[in-house]
């Protein structure tokens, strides 16, 4: 199974809606072949792993990280598959959260008088599809927060000098994180002050989408943003802006989207079912500290990843989060299932919601 779950591992950033899977084929305590999920729309793990074996299929093991679809997606059901090389046992990770699977991949592989066993490393297999199982049990992307700050918490000086906080190693973890979700959302006036492209450069790796959070599409159409990049752009705004306005932002390829507002702002709820309609499964909030505040306040973030560099800036200058408004140590918002590690000189904080 561990080995299964590296094959998986490979098609992270690229199967997206479907999960990221490997599969494996043994036969007498020896690896037949493998196979993973490429891209949705291309066979799955199972089927490349035993379209691999060919007739060493026949009485063999299958481990697959995780439960077979027993449906017709983009692709016919991988159980009819495993029953047709003629598998004898099959070890799965994780049960598929997908209502449409749910069990009934197990339960048809039974049926057929496959031997099945579930719950291999199946926590480590869940954690691998986690913007998955967010994804197609509410409609909603998994969200991740990340933040990189001086260890008291800021993220400029006093008159907003910014670059650079943490160091190169941080930055090129950034890149990679960037080329392993759907879509990076940042706010107006962090995209004001520092016109990003949000692309993938310091990795190999594919840009993904961009979302700016503009109420009065105040960022020009000239931004960095909007410049062609192989990567697709939306721009949130309020109901009834200035037409003239989105239609600038949409001669540059954005996609203008009004969304309703709130009493703090645009509603970054109706931001993310937005992006679910549009079979995002994953977005990374990056900037700036408003942006951080509301999804928090909201109680919209899944997970917490924050790079912070051994350096002080003090009371004066800018903090990563804005305003939550908390007025008792009891209501702090704390993160579980915490893991800590050192990227270069900087300290690597990770935990969920």
């Amino acid at each position: 199974m561990r080995t299964a779950l590296a094959l998986a591992r490979r098609g992270l950033g690229h199967t997206s809606p479907n999960p990221a899977v490997g599969a494996v084929v043994v036969r007498n305590g020896g690896i037949v072949s493998r196979g993973y999920h490429r891209k949705a729309g291309l066979p799955h793990a199972e089927v490349l792993a035993l379209e691999g074996a060919g007739k060493g299929s026949k009485g063999a093991d299958l481990y697959v990280t995780l439960e077979p679809c027993n449906h017709h997606g983009r692709t016919p059901p991988c159980t009819e598959a495993v029953i047709a090389a003629g598998i004898k046992r099959v070890f799965i990770g994780a049960v598929d959260p997908n209502p449409e699977v749910a069990g009934k991949g197990m339960e048809r592989l039974r049926r057929a008088g496959v031997e099945v066993t579930s719950g291999i490393l199946a926590e480590r297999c869940r954690r691998l599809n986690e913007a998955y199982e967010k994804y197609i049990t509410t409609g909603l992307p998994f969200v991740t927060l990340k933040l990189a700050s001086t260890l008291d918490g800021r993220i400029a000086t006093k008159t907003g000098e910014s670059m650079w906080i943490t160091s190169e190693d941080s930055r090129r973890r950034v890149h990679r994180m960037r080329s392993l979700v759907d879509c990076v959302i940042v706010g107006s006036g962090t995209a004001l002050k520092d016109d990003p492209e949000l692309t993938v450069r310091l990795v190999r790796g594919r840009n993904p989408l961009r979302a700016l959070i503009d109420s009065d599409l105040k960022v020009p159409p000239d931004s960095r943003l909007f410049h062609p990049s192989g990567a697709g752009c939306f721009v949130f705004t309020r109901r009834g802006v200035d037409r003239e306005k989105a239609r600038l932002r949409e001669e540059r390829g954005a996609e203008v989207i009004p969304v309703r507002r709130t009493r703090n702002g645009l509603s970054l709820k109706g931001v993310l079912r937005e992006l679910g309609k549009r079979e995002i499964t994953s977005v990374m909030v990056e900037g700036g500290s408003a942006l951080a505040a509301g999804f928090l306040s909201e109680g919209l973030v899944d997970k917490v990843v924050w790079f912070a560099a051994p350096a002080l800036l003090g009371g004066d200058a800018l903090s990563a989060v804005g305003e939550l408004n908390i007025r008792r140590i009891s209501g702090a918002l704390r993160l579980k299932d915490v893991t800590t590690s050192r990227v270069g000189v900087d300290i690597l904080v990770e935990g969920y919601l």
